[in-house]
């Protein structure tokens, strides 16, 4: 009758507890985590702390978070890379797409998109065929929009109508 765990007295069962490879790989319902040790993660993200700093060139074939300070040439093609709000750059950044927090000067290339959020700051040129800049964020230099590549069209004299077929 007198037990230690409230749910025997009621007819149910103990829950049991959670180890640490339960809490990653069946989360509850809305719980999201990036840490799968199960399994790999929807996309990779490599994240480099508030208290780094990087003086050389970065590169890699995942998304990128920095907090920190970095000095040199960043090149993540075809990923995405997020300046947080306490990064410090001072690079020309080559990637798919890029969002600002934090601050960054030097030259941004981008084959997607462009983001500057509230507080970011950007000083240099931007080259991307998308751009976005919040009410608050600061931006001096130039900005390049790169349009699509068109698909080779067939030119209209190539084209050949049967003979008999109406034409308007």
């Amino acid at each position: 009758m007198w037990t230690n765990n409230k749910s025997e007295v009621h007819g149910q069962s103990p829950v049991p507890a959670a180890t640490p490879e339960s809490r990653f790989a069946g989360a509850s319902p809305g719980v999201t985590s990036n840490f799968r040790p199960n399994g790999p993660a929807a996309r990779d993200l490599a994240c480099l702390g508030s208290t780094l700093t990087i003086k050389g060139q970065i590169t890699g074939g995942e998304d990128l978070q920095i907090d920190g300070k970095v000095e040199g040439p960043i090149s993540l093609q075809g990923h995405r890379l997020t300046v947080g709000r306490t990064a410090r750059l001072h690079s020309e950044v080559n990637a798919r797409e890029v969002v600002i927090f934090g601050k960054a000067s030097g030259n941004l290339r981008a084959s997607d998109r462009v983001e500057i959020k509230k507080d970011g700051e950007v000083t240099g040129d931007i080259t991307t065929a998308r751009i976005s800049i919040e009410d608050g964020a600061y931006f001096k230099g130039r900005i390049e929009i790169e349009r699509a590549k068109p698909q080779a069209q067939a030119k209209p004299e190539e084209v050949q109508v049967p003979a008999g077929a109406a034409t308007n």
